[in-house]
């Protein structure tokens, strides 16, 4: 059958494009007002945040104060599944990244950095744990799991937030469950997730600002003028190749997430051989991680043919990796808090408060203090590139660190490249245990006493390994 070019067709042709394109315009707009407005401009806030929240804004003026129906101009749940799959792309695109031979920082730094990270999500997943239980013992009826969104929000983004959010909705209202009712459908773990960018922005801003005020951070100018290294390394595919150089990003992106989607599919199939939902659960649940284990492979495997000499030139390119990976995060930024559904939020608003108030205050005295015991010498540095990735993302962590240390001259950048990784491996039993405390009280018990003792286990670690004495090696990943 032949497509029919008129309104009739309006939505299976132009559905997806105008949602993209209402993204990308009011990305611009969130731009244009950041930069003529000072304190956005001096906050750092993301442009993608102000123009998610000017989307979202229209939308609600248009829907509630115009009677325009719902979804016609934003479609919920178009913004849903881009949110979902820019979280996926940009941690597969981060994680093609070739470290740079010479790179400074030990290896060993990268551990503690990645122990700070596993530490302050085990901190904000047990607050939050704790704080959802005391609201379910004083019969507000909600869900006893709801605040280990906190984490999901604040460390991963609305990606992470969204699918667990809607995890959550699924598991309360399947005909077997007995228990609250979870109602969030997406916007409660995508409001967290929106406090946690406004949060990395305020705080950094004042901290940078107390401590110049100290003289314990020290302005520095940024260098007038980058090198071609900045952007292409020796023997990497040319420009004017037969296919484009960024072309050849995408592909290898799309690669990984293809080989992402392999694994998942393999999981659902897994799960309906067995009966058991959770390989259901793991499948869709961690796009990003197959997608960080698959570019992991990919990456490992180019670089092994280029070193037999099998393949003649560099074809990973990490400067635009860090552009796909800025795109998709600023996509799903932006997508993340235009798909939040503002009447579902009224009763939850109080939660949220509270557990977002808690989390910022634990957040910033926990990383505080590692940073300032683990990275003597660059505790500022460590601070903000941590904090900002703990309440938002790694770019708002990498806005700040630029913001002090714009041309790099410090360890940290690498260090925490590096320390992805274990930073993984730190935060794996929080995710593992997601359906365990979801799904009864005893197993939310069971989660929480194990986040306390990771946490706990992760902090020893932390102020006992400043003492550890041992030759330092460069990374030359």
């Amino acid at each position: 059958m032949g497509w029919t070019f008129d309104l009739t067709q309006f939505d299976q042709v132009w559905g997806i494009i105008t949602q993209i394109g209402l993204l990308l315009i009011f990305l611009l707009i969130g731009n244009v007002i950041r930069r003529v407005v000072p304190f956005l401009r001096k906050g750092n806030v993301p442009s993608a945040l102000i123009g998610g929240l000017l989307l979202l804004c229209l939308d609600l003026l248009l829907t509630k104060g115009c009677g325009v129906q719902e979804n016609l101009f934003v479609n919920k749940r178009v913004m849903q599944i881009i949110t979902y799959h820019t979280l996926a792309i940009g941690f597969g695109a981060m994680s093609l990244k070739i470290a740079k031979k010479g790179s400074k920082g030990s290896f060993f730094k990268a551990v503690q950095n990645g122990a700070i990270t596993g530490g302050t999500y085990m901190l904000q997943a047990f607050l939050g744990i704790v704080l959802s239980l005391i609201f379910f013992a004083c019969g507000t009826g909600l869900f006893y799991d709801t605040g280990v969104l906190l984490p999901l929000g604040f460390g991963q983004g609305p990606g992470n937030a969204l699918t667990w959010d809607i995890n959550f909705t699924s598991l309360t209202h399947d005909a077997k469950w007995v228990g609250p009712v979870f109602n969030g459908q997406g916007s409660v773990g995508l409001t967290i997730a929106s406090i946690g960018f406004i949060v990395a922005s305020i705080v950094g801003v004042i901290y940078i600002n107390i401590f110049k005020h100290k003289h314990e951070i020290i302005a520095k100018e940024k260098a007038l003028s980058r090198s071609v290294e900045d952007f292409e390394e020796e023997d990497e595919i040319e420009d004017s190749e037969s296919v484009d150089k960024t072309s050849i990003q995408v592909a290898l992106v799309t690669l990984v997430y293809a080989a992402g989607l392999a694994i998942m599919v393999l999981f659902a199939y897994i799960s309906n051989w067995t009966g058991v939902k959770l390989f259901n659960d793991i499948a869709w649940g961690f796009n990003f991680i197959w997608c960080v284990i698959t570019a992991t492979l990919v990456k490992t495997l180019v670089k092994f043919l280029y070193k037999k000499k099998i393949i003649k030139r560099k074809y990973i390119n990490n400067y635009q990796m860090d552009r796909i990976s800025g795109f998709a995060f600023d996509m799903m930024i932006i997508a993340g808090v235009a798909a939040i559904d503002i009447k579902v939020l009224q009763d939850y608003a109080l939660f949220i408060v509270v557990v977002c108030t808690v989390g910022t205050i634990a957040t910033i005295f926990y990383v505080r203090l590692m940073c300032k015991r683990v990275f003597k010498d660059i505790q500022h540095e460590a601070f903000l590139t941590n904090f900002g990735t703990l309440t938002g993302t790694a770019s708002n962590g990498m806005i700040f660190l630029r913001e002090i240390d714009p041309n790099y001259e410090t360890p940290m950048n690498n260090i925490f490249v590096v320390s992805q990784l274990p930073a993984m491996l730190f935060v794996a039993p929080l995710l593992l245990l997601l359906n365990l405390s979801a799904k009864t009280m005893n197993g939310c018990y069971i989660a929480l006493g194990i986040f306390g003792g990771l946490f706990a286990l992760y902090t020893v670690f932390l102020v006992l390994s400043p003492k550890i004495k041992f030759k330092k090696k460069e990374v030359t990943e």
